[in-house]
């Protein structure tokens, strides 16, 4: 019988940033966005197993990543500075067949951009230059798989 699941890799997607209703493009790297519980713990009298009641979900922050455009990202560097703790952020996460078409549903994590990193600089390094921004996330809609 064949393996019914479908694996991919992590470049099989396309991430996308919307600040303050302004759509700032594709980026390359994606780090974040996962859930936690505060789960709750009861045992019952009786010497019964102990329970797992659950308990309330926190998303965590989403950080983005990409090679700093000096055409594009410069000449609106300053306008993520600006917002910076003030305004609305989204984030859209798009599953990508093997030739690049989209597919499935879109992971969206809503929130407040946080932090603006303006590539480093070194007059004697030759890495990429990044730009990276955070979202603090307070509302995440996830992709969800039928049972």
């Amino acid at each position: 019988m064949a393996n019914p699941t479908k694996p991919t890799r992590q470049d099989t997607f396309r991430v996308t940033l919307t600040v303050d209703h302004e759509n700032f493009g594709v980026w390359d790297k994606k780090t974040g966005g996962d859930v936690d519980s505060n789960e709750l713990k009861y045992r019952p009298g009786g010497m019964r197993p102990l329970q797992s009641l659950g308990g309330t979900t926190t998303p965590a922050n989403v950080t983005l990543q990409r090679d700093y455009d000096r055409i594009d990202d410069h000449d609106r560097i300053n306008t993520l500075l600006r917002k910076a703790g003030k305004v609305r952020a989204t984030v859209h996460q798009q599953p990508l067949d093997f030739d690049g078409n989209p597919y499935g549903k879109t992971i969206h994590w809503k929130g407040t951009l946080k932090r603006v990193l303006v590539p480093d600089v070194d007059s004697e390094g030759n890495s990429a230059a990044m730009i990276e921004v955070e979202i603090s996330v307070d509302e995440q809609e996830g992709a969800v798989a039928a049972a």
